[in-house]
């Protein structure tokens, strides 16, 4: 497998370690639910050499990732927030449906279905950033697809084996979860080289009514 850290500090538009970035997040309502449906069955396989395995309280489903933090002020932060909650009223909670890990280049994740609900989130989350940044951030990512990584390969990569961990996955008997997403949240979010975390800066409930004229 490949570091997924150097891969996003050497992408295009790269997110060095350490600066904080903001994201737009869909977070499991409990921490140990997320730990119970996504990690409980696969601990064995998190734990392979090379391997960063994800603490259940820093799962996510990426939505949006906007810009740095210190490109923004307060006042736009609290500008984007007021056009995400008026751009997602009406959005009921998101449920998806988590499929059994997968093994990839540089991090093993477990795909979301059905996407609809949540593409529409990442489209109405860019509209509301543009309107208040317009283009001075990139679209990450270009084309969107949920799912909850649940290990990033770190700096010993390279002792990750995707044909012994296609193996081993095969031997457990792990199944699909169901997680319902009550809210979407803004984090500021950065990376250590070996863990991603971050800070809450507001929530946006779904499902709540649009706004009467």
């Amino acid at each position: 497998m490949q570091d997924f850290f150097a891969a996003v500090e050497a992408r295009e538009h790269p997110w060095p370690a350490g600066r904080r970035d903001l994201h737009w997040h869909l977070l499991p309502p409990s921490v140990e639910q997320a730990r119970k449906l996504l990690l409980d069955d696969f601990g064995e396989l998190l734990r392979a050499p090379g391997l960063e395995a994800v603490p259940p309280r820093w799962l996510h489903t990426t939505v949006l990732h906007s810009g740095p933090r210190d490109s923004v002020t307060d006042q736009e932060i609290d500008a984007i927030v007021q056009e995400v909650r008026e751009a997602t009223a009406g959005e009921q909670p998101v449920e998806l449906v988590f499929d059994r890990p997968t093994i990839g280049t540089v991090a093993i994740s477990r795909p979301g279905r059905p996407g609809e609900a949540a593409r529409r989130l990442w489209e109405a989350t860019w509209r509301a950033t543009q309107r208040v940044v317009g283009d001075r951030w990139p679209l990450i990512p270009e084309v969107y697809h949920p799912h909850i990584t649940i290990a990033y390969a770190g700096s010993a990569a390279g002792t990750a084996d995707r044909a012994i961990l296609k193996a081993e996955l095969s031997d457990t008997t792990g199944e699909e979860a169901r997680i319902v997403f009550p809210a979407l949240t803004l984090v500021e979010q950065w990376h250590t080289h070996h863990r991603i975390v971050w800070q809450p800066l507001a929530t946006v409930p779904l499902g709540t009514p649009p706004a009467a004229l």
